[in-house]
């Protein structure tokens, strides 16, 4: 028999609208250095653009997280949100340093499959800044790793299947994405940083004065220099965690929605 999907959150038409406004800024603010062209006033900024990229996506975040809630965030949301989040942001030191061995990632695959996109991409985003708060890594880079991370979950939200596909299949399903979502996040990361390098690394760092297709060369380059290995232990360690503990979590997790009953308005009867 076919299981109905439980979601903490039924996206709204004006939570469509802001998810797609922050996601069109947010591509904007990782991308600008393939889309401004050489010698442009953006380029001469170079070094002021990720405070104000930053202070933009944070507004941002704020407004889609706050969307979704006037969307119907519930005391029964709001209350396993902090409890994913706290959870995914206590796992994230655990491999800190280590070769990309980060298990939260597995955490987000799995709760934004079982919860959806919306719940989704609020629980990456508040993980993360939670995260950053724990391990004292808050900078201009945070705003860009929510949004990242709020993208990698509400990915795992929108896979196709969310109410048929069990046991296998599904682990596989998630698997392959976990993998590919996991290597989609470093690059998308790097974007972030590398503009900002100046003459760290001349042969790989962002050149306000050369065309597109050479930065894209050098951006390559550096991500096969620098993260391909991080970026693989994150893959493979999603993967594994998928596989092994994955069969579990989701029941777990399929079981508090369905004891939640989130879409039914919380009582309170008089004495």
């Amino acid at each position: 028999m076919k299981e109905k999907r439980a979601r903490a959150v039924r996206l709204g038409p004006r939570s469509v609208v802001a998810l797609v406004l922050v996601g069109a800024v947010g591509v904007t603010a990782f991308t600008w250095p393939f889309l401004a062209p050489p010698g442009s006033a953006l380029n001469a900024h170079v070094q002021d653009a990720p405070w104000l990229f930053a202070g933009l996506l944070v507004l941002l975040v704020a407004v889609v997280a706050a969307t979704i809630s006037e969307s119907g965030l519930g005391a029964k949301a709001v209350a396993m949100l902090g409890v994913l989040a706290a959870t995914g942001a206590a796992l994230r030191p655990l491999g800190a340093g280590t070769a990309g061995l980060e298990p939260m990632f597995f955490l987000m695959v799995l709760s934004g499959r079982v919860l959806g996109p919306g719940f989704g991409f609020v629980l990456g985003s508040v993980t993360m800044f939670a995260s950053a708060l724990l391990t004292g890594g808050v900078g201009p880079w945070m705003p860009f790793q929510m949004l990242a991370m709020g993208w990698f979950t509400m990915g795992a939200g929108l896979l196709p299947g969310a109410d048929r596909l069990r046991g296998r299949t599904e682990l596989a399903l998630l698997g392959v994405y976990g993998f590919l979502a996991a290597f989609a996040y470093g690059t998308v990361m790097n974007m972030a940083g590398w503009p900002f390098m100046g003459t760290l690394a001349s042969g790989v760092s962002f050149d306000p004065d050369a065309a597109v297709a050479t930065n894209l060369a050098r951006f390559v380059a550096y991500c096969l220099a620098t993260s391909l290995g991080w970026d693989l232990g994150r893959a493979v360690v999603t993967v594994v965690l998928t596989v092994t503990l994955g069969p579990a979590v989701l029941r777990a997790l399929r079981r508090a929605t369905r004891r939640a009953a989130f879409e039914t308005a919380v009582t309170f009867e008089g004495r």
